[in-house]
């Protein structure tokens, strides 16, 4: 799987959007590491400690500091690139946001998807495009058993309901623009990819479970859990990113057969309820205190979203590197790393990772 990435990767151009976001982050760490040329094109870091600056983001890639709701810079930026490849990650990412500011979410993840997909569109040569959404684009009627790729969108919260809206506008353009049937005429070839919440180092996000943990810890607090049953597929960020390449790879090699939605997720006995995952978290930790409580005027999250794997793994050969406890304890090791070195634990990390796959 290494060997297949390196060759895929290696000196060809990727267009990155949300390369300043936590995942993003990462994934340039892994694109430099496969030899990629990267351009980057997302808002600006928050904070000086956010990821992208741990990593030194600038030196791994040409940065442009822009919105996607802003269609001509997209499509300049796009344009003049000439990109071999296209991972549309930027969105405004967040549950709990949403209701704040839902304009401001539907721009984002629906208007600038279709701003990147038009733009990839105008591109006269031939292209692919991985476009992330989530694993919240489904209706989700709070069942036990796992999602496929091809069951009902929906949404209740604008977040979920602005990454359903964003699926059917990709699919729209699939059909109309990039159809697998006419690739030889448009040389497009593009996917949707719905992974599921993931953790790892880096992530500073409010209102995320890890790295509130992460702040209680560091400051000897205790952490307040507002759903503590619900059941989310948990994993490390690394094993999506590697689904997310492994997939732009098997397009290149076929890009009729693989133009497809797929899902990326931990295996079925690797999921946990928030519970178990801070319980998990805390012992790794060593200390650390957790409290149950109900928030008053507490807004809608889903109490149970698990998704089905089973494509990704029979079409692709992905598959997750880490389990639930390695998901934990890698993520853990990362935010107990002194403040000067998390930049250094990061590439440390994608270096291990990238062994695991090797082995593979």
């Amino acid at each position: 799987m290494l060997e297949l990435l390196k060759k895929t990767y290696a000196g060809k151009k990727v267009f990155l959007t949300g390369h300043t976001g936590f995942k993003g982050s990462w994934l340039l760490v892994m694109l430099k590491e496969l030899g990629a040329e990267v351009m980057g094109f997302s808002l600006k870091p928050e904070t000086q400690k956010d990821l992208y600056y741990q990593v030194n983001g600038d030196a791994l890639c040409e940065s442009i500091i822009g919105d996607i709701q802003y269609t001509e810079r997209v499509k300049h930026a796009i344009l003049d690139f000439q990109p071999d490849f296209v991972i549309h990650m930027a969105a405004q990412a967040l549950v709990l946001p949403s209701y704040t500011d839902p304009v401001g979410t539907m721009n984002t993840n629906v208007m600038g998807t279709i701003h990147v997909l038009d733009a990839f569109k105008q591109l006269q040569k031939p292209c692919v495009m991985v476009n992330i959404t989530t694993d919240k684009v489904y209706e989700n009627k709070e069942r036990l058993e796992p999602y496929t790729e091809d069951e009902p969108k929906g949404g209740y919260d604008p977040y979920s309901a602005s990454k359903a809206a964003a699926e059917i506008v990709s699919q729209s353009y699939r059909l109309s623009f990039f159809n697998p049937a006419n690739y030889s005429e448009h040389k497009k070839s593009m996917s949707t990819v719905r992974s599921g919440n993931v953790i790892g180092g880096g992530d500073w996000n409010e209102s995320r479970i890890i790295p509130d943990l992460a702040r209680a810890l560091g400051e000897n607090e205790k952490l307040i859990l507002r759903n503590p049953n619900a059941v989310r597929p948990w994993q490390h960020v690394l094993d999506p990113l590697f689904g997310y390449l492994l997939l732009g790879a098997r397009m290149a090699q076929d890009p009729v057969k693989f133009a497809d939605a797929f899902n990326f997720g931990p295996e079925p006995e690797n999921e946990l309820t928030v519970e178990q995952l801070i319980q998990i978290a805390i012992k790794t930790w060593g200390s650390g205190e957790y409290e149950i409580q109900q928030v008053e005027g507490q807004r809608h999250e889903a109490g149970l979203l698990k998704l089905d794997i089973h494509k990704a793994k029979s079409t692709l050969g992905w598959k997750p590197m880490l389990n639930a406890t390695d998901t934990v304890s890698w993520t853990i090791d990362w935010y107990k790393t002194p403040a000067g070195e998390w930049g250094e634990k990061t590439k440390n990390q994608v270096k291990e990772y990238f062994t695991k796959i090797g082995k593979e």
